[in-house]
């Protein structure tokens, strides 16, 4: 890959952008936090060809809602279950408005 395609790619929400140092420092939290939920499976950083870890925006996102629960009180270990039920809930959610014919999922697909 090119340093070209990689620049184009920055818009890519899934796309390993940022090393562990940035990623910790968009959110205002530690690189052994984001160990952490990386240990508890909850997001897996790829990694880097020297070994480095790399976390996309979409990654980024789901560590920053931890925080968010673990700042209010939850443990890290009960943040990501509520994280990976929400996304649960979120996409059987989706599923059946899909099947329903919600009117709230043709909203969402015109608003995409």
């Amino acid at each position: 890959m090119t340093a070209d395609d990689s620049f184009g790619r920055l818009d890519d929400d899934d796309y390993p952008a940022y090393t562990m140092g940035r990623a910790a420092e968009m959110l205002g939290t530690t690189q052994a936090f984001l160990r952490t939920i990386g240990e508890a499976r909850l997001i897996t950083p790829l990694r880097s060809p020297g070994g480095h870890r790399r976390y996309s925006r979409y990654q980024l996102k789901i560590a920053g809602r931890v925080r968010e629960l673990v700042d209010r009180g939850a443990t890290v270990e009960a943040a990501c279950r509520i994280v990976i039920l929400e996304d649960q809930l979120g996409e059987a959610m989706r599923i059946n408005g899909e099947l329903c014919g919600s009117p709230s999922t043709s909203r969402s697909r015109a608003d995409a």
